[in-house]
């Protein structure tokens, strides 16, 4: 089924627009206002930019900045945070190649008119959106900290360890083995109200 892709009105700012937002405050929301008085875009094309922000998981619906928001801040792993946003926003593309991020100019275009079966002005709007996000992006690690085995966060993005996989014979159903002490002075009839008792426990 046809899946419809994100694009920008205006893309020439991607760059401008991820640079200062690095370097002013963070917003209590991301507003019209915000964008053009102190990130300084001022075109009324730049606006589908917050948008963009939202759909790739740093403002929430209401405009407010997320917690992926404060990654964007931080220069050490911004570009690997706006990976993983461009992973989120063109999910359909990553679905159907998982290193859209690495096509050509014209593969990519392919993907998206395979995914979208949009006409070709749309899916060349489609793929500069997604060129000129991806230029701002490292898909070499991601953002997010890898907690290790015992709690602590491993740092910098890399890659959990690979845990060994268990042997493929092996069950992992467990046994239970119940010990019943029968008083050694009991008669018939205590015997079997004991194991009548344990029937009526476990059946």
């Amino acid at each position: 089924m046809a899946k419809d892709l994100f694009y920008l009105a205006s893309y020439k700012n991607v760059d401008k627009l991820f640079e200062k937002i690095e370097a002013a405050k963070a917003p209590e929301v991301f507003t019209n206002s915000f964008l053009t008085d102190t990130i300084g875009l001022k075109s009324t094309a730049d606006r589908s930019l917050i948008n963009m922000l939202k759909k790739m998981g740093f403002l929430d619906p209401t405009g407010r900045p997320t917690e992926s928001y404060g990654l964007l801040k931080n220069k050490n792993v911004s570009r690997a945070a706006i990976a993983d946003g461009l992973r989120t926003l063109f999910a359909p593309l990553f679905e159907a190649n998982e290193r859209a991020n690495e096509l050509k100019p014209e593969e990519l275009k392919g993907l998206i008119a395979q995914v979208t079966g949009s006409e070709k002005n749309i899916v060349n709007q489609i793929a500069y959106s997604f060129n000129a996000i991806a230029k701002n992006t490292d898909f070499s690690k991601s953002a997010k900290p890898i907690i290790t085995k015992n709690g602590d966060e491993g740092g910098d993005g890399a890659k959990p360890p690979i845990l060994p996989t268990p042997p493929s014979g092996l069950r992992t159903d467990f046994h239970f083995n119940i010990q019943v002490h029968l008083p050694a002075n009991g008669n018939e009839a205590t015997y079997l109200n004991i194991f009548n008792s344990l029937r009526r426990t476990f059946s």
